[in-house]
């Protein structure tokens, strides 16, 4: 399995997707190669931008799957996220990639906010032919039911270990189709 990471710092912070390497690698056996085209700030638009990029890696990276994370804090406009990124995605189709979309979480501040991003997400992911990778919404699942983890870095905004822990496994079920026990600790 080969992975393109598109994003910003909530993509690499902690080496997210070499974490997701090795649940996934512990899940199946073998490890995936992860890129990242990630950068700190940038959203759909700017990812856009940089088409050049973005286009050469999908159509010659041999990926099968292409991570789309839009910037989450502050979350765009729900129009210009559902425009941008149903032109990424649909130049993920183009060049044969499955399209993923990343769900991020709210600021710990503004926890209100997380709802927007779900719907935004799952509306964006529905209506172009994506997968979910459904990370804002478990998050919140968790924040609820288990107050004494601490999911965020000291900043309230960017993961923390056991944060980028949940978004690993959260990618490593989307894409290996399980986590292992050995990983999960069950």
């Amino acid at each position: 399995m080969k992975v393109l990471f598109v994003g910003n710092s909530h993509t690499y912070v902690n080496d997210m997707p070499e974490l997701f390497a090795r649940f996934a690698e512990k899940t199946t056996g073998e490890k995936p190669e992860v890129v990242m085209l990630a950068y700190s700030g940038r959203d759909y638009d700017w990812h856009l931008r940089e088409y050049t990029s973005l286009r050469f890696n999908l159509m010659y990276g041999g990926f099968d799957y292409c991570v789309l994370q839009q910037a989450a804090h502050p979350y765009p406009p729900v129009e210009t996220t559902l425009k941008t990124g149903a032109e990424m995605i649909d130049l993920c189709h183009r060049c044969g990639v499955k399209p993923v979309v990343y769900m991020t979480w709210a600021e710990k501040r503004f926890p209100e906010n997380q709802q927007k991003m779900i719907d935004t997400c799952e509306k964006l992911a529905g209506e172009n032919d994506a997968l979910l990778a459904p990370v804002g919404r478990i998050w919140q699942e968790v924040q609820q039911s288990r107050p004494d983890i601490e999911l965020y870095h000291t900043d309230g905004e960017h993961a923390g270990p056991y944060g980028d822990f949940l978004i690993a496994a959260v990618f490593c079920r989307l894409l290996a189709g399980k986590v292992s026990p050995e990983v999960s600790g069950m």
